[in-house]
């Protein structure tokens, strides 16, 4: 970073451009991985699909107190970046690692103790044959929560100097790896949802050794490992990180744990309906990948540019990449209507289970355009501010007053069935939405601090 360079010209539209495609194509890969163990699994039947998608929601869950962290760590490095404090940018970052894998093992030990009571808790009685696939599914990812919290907070700090292409490069090794190791267990060996968890724990194990491997030996860049074994925790930055992380930990649970209520409702329509939410859920998880990818970019340019005072910047930053998601995600909800039909053939469905998932995505098409960027992009922009309390508040609120008030209402006394759950999502979108872009606009985020005047 050039000292002398405003932040305004730092980040013009070709640096914003060299920051954004590589989180594109890395969210896309990250969602391939997903996809791949749910596409190849379909093979073994509709309990296997099941059964991995109950434990990849659960996954969702448990390891959102590390991804949580790794925002804060992410927003108080990148502040750091922006006022061009290297020292203390490396220091927070080994803060961050520190505490996400202290965090990431105790929920590894939880996981490993409770599998099976966690899934009669957040989805209640289950077809023996989905309990099973679902409880082999969880044993084995259980054991790759530390390196997935590893690897998330490494590449937390890379968005955060602004290099995203390590990460990607990353995530394309560790893609093919996945779809490799798939091919191995599920189709050469026969062991099915066993397999499909075999190759993502090896792939995560690769992943976090080669992003810390990088961040450990290169000592020329703004945030450096170097030392790390020498642990020392700095109270006042791991309270910086946290301030941001706890937040954001505490929204994501509300909202996964909302998500995981409104999934008892597909098990209640029979596996057809809980298959078809499955499947509608993976293609639809690409269309958000690029929202994704804009809302993380967020992070790193309103965090650098807040960290160097320069407000004006982030909201004319904030404002480019905003009318960029809402363009972008309008052209894929629009293929994805388009290609509905081939896109849900994909995998192997029953007839009901196939109609009733493109029912879901017609619906999910809409409601995406219209308020994803402004619910799920838009806050990133005031989490980078220090304003992340704000967004965990209007989060929790929209979630159980909108979306799962509203899932139950639609499927059961309205007898709208398992589609009022989508119903239900769509409006959650636009009352949080409006919330977020109305504090955004009031400008009250300029009053918050994270690291403060003095670091």
């Amino acid at each position: 970073m050039n000292p002398d360079v405003s932040m305004g010209e730092q980040w013009n539209n070709r640096t914003l451009f060299r920051l954004l495609w590589p989180l594109i194509i890395e969210q896309l890969l990250a969602v391939t991985m997903g996809a791949a163990d749910t596409m190849m699994v379909s093979t073994v039947g509709e309990f296997a699909v099941s059964g991995v998608n109950i434990i990849d929601n659960i996954n969702n869950l448990l390891i959102i107190a590390f991804s949580a962290l790794a925002t804060g760590g992410a927003v108080v490095t990148s502040q750091y970046i922006g006022r061009r404090d290297t020292k203390n940018s490396s220091l927070a970052s080994r803060q961050l690692i520190y505490i996400v894998m202290l965090t990431a093992l105790i929920i590894m030990g939880i996981s490993l103790g409770f599998r099976r009571p966690i899934i009669r808790l957040l989805y209640g009685k289950v077809a023996t044959d989905v309990m099973d696939a679902a409880a082999v599914y969880f044993l084995i990812t259980a054991f790759s929560y530390p390196f997935l919290a590893l690897y998330n907070a490494n590449a937390a700090l890379f968005r955060s100097m602004g290099n995203s292409r390590v990460t990607m490069r990353i995530a394309l090794l560790v893609n093919i790896l996945n779809i490799g190791g798939n091919i191995l267990f599920i189709y050469g060996f026969r062991i099915g949802v066993a397999g499909a968890a075999l190759s993502t724990l090896i792939s995560r194990i690769i992943a976090a050794v080669l992003t810390l491997g990088i961040l450990t030996h290169n000592r020329a860049i703004p945030v450096s490992l170097s030392g790390i074994l020498k642990i020392r925790f700095v109270r006042p930055m791991i309270r910086n990180i946290l301030n941001v992380g706890i937040p954001s930990g505490l929204e994501s649970s509300m909202f996964q744990i909302g998500r995981l209520l409104t999934q008892r409702i597909f098990t209640t329509f029979g596996t057809w309906a809980f298959a078809a939410n499955a499947i509608a859920g993976v293609i639809n998880s690409f269309s958000f990948m690029p929202g994704m990818a804009y809302g993380m970019a967020l992070l790193t340019i309103v965090g650098q540019c807040v960290g160097a005072g320069d407000y004006e910047a982030a909201k004319k930053q904030t404002a480019k990449i905003m009318k960029i998601t809402y363009i972008t995600l309008f052209i894929i909800s629009s293929l994805i209507y388009i290609f509905m039909e081939p896109l849900v053939n994909l995998f192997s469905l029953s007839p009901e289970a196939h109609d009733l998932a493109k029912v879901f995505l017609q619906v999910h098409c809409i409601s995406m355009a219209i308020g994803w960027p402004m619910s799920f992009a838009l806050p990133n922009a005031l989490r980078a501010a220090g304003d992340a309390r704000y967004v965990m508040i209007v989060a929790s609120v929209s979630m159980w007053t909108v979306r799962v008030s509203a899932a139950y209402l639609l499927a059961y006394p309205l007898g709208i069935g398992p589609l009022g759950v989508w119903l239900a999502m769509g409006a959650d979108f636009v009352s949080r939405g409006i919330c977020y872009l109305t504090r955004w606009l009031g400008g009250k985020w300029q009053t918050k601090q994270v690291i403060g005047s003095g670091g």
